[in-house]
């Protein structure tokens, strides 16, 4: 049997545990009993015999992993249905929640009834919203099948569906009762999706963890080659870091965990201009950090020599550092977008910038002319000794 890794995510008497596996989807009963188990509201359920569950899963998905998930809980007795979304942002409506309401009322489903996420980040905010608001409250369990699920969008609790004028408006905080990673899932995800993750496991380096990304420059061919143990390390470590990030500040209310968003303030204004589907999350996100750390070379905050080190990184790794050629993004456009980014308060730019590799601070009232030399100067990157090189 592989290794497991276990996180634990301690936040009271909303505290949970994430297992970190690789082909161990055969065990996902037992787990989640042994996490049914650990907690009074629904050890009875195990006790009375009624171990109910809906599982929610996206259409690709719904022949290639979610069966593991099915097989395993019928070996446990469990009783179950399975509701089949489609894959993409257009699942992440009310319409669609009203549908996966009308599933669970057809199922006479009761507070002890658990909902399973199997998917990406998609999937498990719908699944999560359905759980945090159906009878005010139903046991959930993320089942992540994407390396930035693994990593980001199904620990902390952040669930919720997009309004026509904005995504995510409509949402909660709501903790699962575990989140259960398998490593397998990555051998089926295309090349694109994962690197996309991988820039996420990147950015936790820079903001956190200088001894983390010392280990990803160690480990490039392990990671190209997706390794299940390497995987293993990696998806627990960026794990424990967000928990440690969530742990202090689980519901947004103190600002320290707008230290996730590093390279996310020029990354959104990316993906926007270019067209949602242009770049990718993680791809912008990518190219994001680079701006951002040379904004910060600006500010005498860190050295070239760091930012090179994030580049030479995020490409061995296969991502972009600059925006596609041919890519025309008006500055004025760019800046506009910026300012609808959450961290902008009264209309001044905030900027997570590291102030070492390891270190990031949130920065206010940095000056737009100096943004303005970040966009112009890597939108026509010099070649000179001594000058920015990509």
């Amino acid at each position: 049997m592989s290794e497991s890794l276990d996180v634990n995510v301690a936040l009271g008497p909303r505290s949970y545990h994430i297992s970190v596996v690789s082909n161990q989807f055969a065990q996902f009963a037992d787990t989640l009993e042994t996490w049914m188990n650990q907690s009074p509201a629904y050890r009875n359920a195990l006790a009375d015999g009624s171990k109910t569950a809906l599982i929610i899963t996206d259409r690709n998905l719904s022949t290639l992993h979610t069966p593991h998930i099915e097989n395993s809980l019928k070996s446990k007795d469990w009783k179950f249905e399975t509701a089949i979304i489609e894959p993409g942002e257009k699942s992440k409506s009310l319409e669609v929640i009203s549908s996966l309401y009308d599933k669970l009322v057809a199922m006479k489903a009761d507070r002890q009834t658990v909902l399973i996420a199997v998917g990406g980040g998609v999937t498990g905010d719908a699944a999560g919203f359905v759980a945090a608001t159906y009878v005010r409250g139903l046991p959930f369990v993320q089942v992540p099948t994407s390396l930035l699920a693994h990593v980001d969008s199904s620990v902390g609790g952040k669930v919720g569906v997009n309004h026509p004028q904005a995504k995510n408006l409509i949402g909660a905080f709501y903790q699962p009762l575990g989140v259960f990673i398998d490593t397998s899932t990555l051998e089926t995800l295309p090349v694109r999706d994962y690197r996309s993750g991988l820039a996420e496991v990147v950015k936790y380096g820079v903001i956190l963890d200088s001894r983390f990304f010392h280990y990803l420059e160690q480990n490039i061919a392990a990671l190209n080659q997706r390794d299940p143990d390497v995987l293993r390390n990696v998806i627990a470590r960026s794990c424990e870091l967000k928990a440690e990030v969530v742990e202090q500040d689980e519901h947004e209310r103190s600002g320290l965990r707008a230290i996730l968003n590093y390279g996310h303030t020029f990354a959104h204004a990316f993906e926007a201009l270019c067209g949602y589907g242009e770049l990718m999350h993680g791809e912008a996100v990518s190219i994001g950090m680079i701006y951002a750390s040379y904004l910060a070379e600006k500010l005498d905050l860190i050295s070239h020599q760091e930012t090179e080190r994030q580049i030479h990184l995020l490409e061995a790794l296969g991502l972009p550092v600059l925006l596609p050629k041919g890519t025309r993004l008006d500055a004025d456009q760019i800046i506009d977008r910026m300012k609808l980014d959450k961290k902008t308060v009264g209309g001044k730019l905030r900027f997570v910038l590291p102030t070492s590799l390891g270190r990031v601070e949130v920065f206010k009232e940095i000056p737009e002319s100096l943004v303005r030399e970040v966009l112009d100067e890597l939108a026509h990157p010099a070649t000179s000794d001594g000058d920015f090189q990509i």
